[in-house]
């Protein structure tokens, strides 16, 4: 079994979350006494945060970097980045270590493309909803994007930093999303990614009428697998 290192506390809700499903998806497939071989980095999701605030995606890069060089060095075989948004820092990531990193979009579009779905919501952080590295990658696996209106973006990012990265899970907010996304199912959508690793907290498959894809759980299990692969 190789060792997964997981860049987490982006919150550190969903982090234990990604431990859950590793740990399980390990007991399901091998059984017994088995549970994951890990490490975790475990950032201050306040600096995180700031330096978001500040738009310094040279400061969050050089932070996400040092945090795969931790686990490389404390001697992981992969690393996972337990976060939707700081994969905006994933190519500068992977140019500074020399293990395999998985990257959350590619794991979910392999998902996705398994489905034979082509035309997908995406719900998250105003950074990934806005910058194009989740419409880029999808792009490869033949599956078009479409987002909320400016007005639903800026409901949904408040929502995952005002409520769940503090772990409150208000029943309002569930309302809220649930709207947004039929919205986006009125447009064509053919299933939902929940791409915020606290989204999943919020938003279960019973809650809505097309499939979601739960980016946490994807990005989790596909580790496992690479893990297991020998």
């Amino acid at each position: 079994m190789k060792t997964i290192g997981l860049i987490g506390g982006m919150s550190w809700e969903s982090s234990t979350v990604y431990y859950e499903l590793i740990n399980k998806k390990i007991k399901e497939e091998l059984g017994g006494f088995h549970s994951a071989k890990s490490i975790m980095v475990s950032v201050d999701f306040a600096e995180i945060e700031n330096l978001q605030k500040k738009d310094d995606w040279d400061g969050l890069t050089k932070y996400m970097i040092k945090s795969a060089k931790q686990l490389e060095n404390a001697g992981a075989d992969l690393i996972i980045l337990c976060t939707n948004t700081m994969h905006l820092c994933s190519d500068e990531i992977i140019k500074n270590v020399t293990i395999p990193f998985l990257h959350i979009t590619d794991a979910t579009g392999k998902k996705i493309q398994s489905k034979g779905l082509q035309k997908l919501a995406l719900i998250g952080t105003k950074f990934t909803m806005e910058k194009d590295f989740y419409r880029t990658i999808l792009k490869k696996y033949d599956i078009d994007v479409i987002i909320p209106d400016v007005d639903d973006r800026e409901i949904i990012h408040r929502v995952i930093y005002k409520e769940l990265v503090l772990g409150n899970i208000e029943n309002n907010s569930r309302k809220v999303y649930k709207r947004i996304i039929k919205d986006l199912e009125n447009k064509g959508a053919e299933g939902v990614i929940l791409g915020c690793t606290e989204i999943p907290l919020l938003i279960k498959q019973d809650d809505v009428d097309i499939p979601i894809f739960n980016t946490t759980k994807i990005h989790a299990e596909s580790a496992v697998e690479i893990a297991l692969n020998n």
